[in-house]
């Protein structure tokens, strides 16, 4: 009972921890936060923050992850509501760089992210955060003969980058229009997609690359 009284507490304190840091990193930014301020707004003890977390970079790498989190899973819940493959595609990464114009996400994952972890880290975290669901989107359009056969990893690489690039920009850009200029520029990119070179002219060996999952890819429309 005391053990679970603890665990509770300990999940409390690091609840609050998160909740605080976050709001803090998010206005103020890293460099400017310190853990006295940190423990002070979450109302604990420095002793309770290094029973959590070792140090700053710490905790910041676990905000860090929450919000590339919250992040994929608005990402995913907006793909989802839509039935359609390609349909799927185009509004998860819509709502990704519409999600990115939240003035904290844009502090925390974009500017502070990889200055403070360094880009090759900040980059792991983001393959694992919302990566992986383009490369499954895209494994399910090339499965389904929505776009042609081509290797999977180097085309979600190419994506990816372009919409952290253009984050990354609209984060800085004040114009009104650099959204909806941004999001019609991406449904352009998207669109070329399907209509780039057909499979009968690319190499006989991208028809059967192995797609995410070690899944091989068999012809247009056949199911995975």
């Amino acid at each position: 009972m005391a053990g679970s009284l603890r665990t509770q507490q300990r999940e409390q304190t690091r609840a609050a921890l998160l909740h605080h840091s976050r709001a803090l990193f998010a206005t103020k930014g890293y460099a400017a936060v310190g853990l006295s301020e940190i423990v002070a707004a979450a109302g604990v003890t420095k002793g309770a923050l290094y029973h959590n977390f070792d140090s700053k970079l710490t905790l910041f790498r676990a905000v860090l992850e929450d919000v590339q989190s919250e992040v994929g899973a608005r990402v995913a819940a907006a793909a989802d509501s839509e039935s359609d493959l390609w349909t799927q595609l185009v509004t998860g990464c819509e709502t990704f760089l519409t999600t990115c114009t939240t003035p904290e996400i844009q502090r925390i994952m974009l500017i502070d992210g990889p200055a403070v972890l360094g880009w090759q880290e900040w980059r792991a975290m983001d393959e694992s955060a919302s990566a992986r669901h383009l490369e499954e989107a895209l494994t399910a359009l090339i499965t389904a003969g929505v776009l042609p056969p081509q290797p999977i990893p180097p085309l979600a690489h190419l994506l990816s980058g372009a919409m952290n690039e253009a984050a990354l920009w609209l984060a800085t850009s004040p114009g009104s229009d650099a959204l909806p200029d941004t999001l019609a520029s991406l449904r352009g990119v998207l669109e070329a997609l399907r209509t780039g070179p057909s499979s009968r002219a690319m190499p006989i060996s991208v028809h059967r690359h192995t797609g995410y999952g070690g899944r091989s890819l068999g012809p247009p429309g056949r199911s995975s």
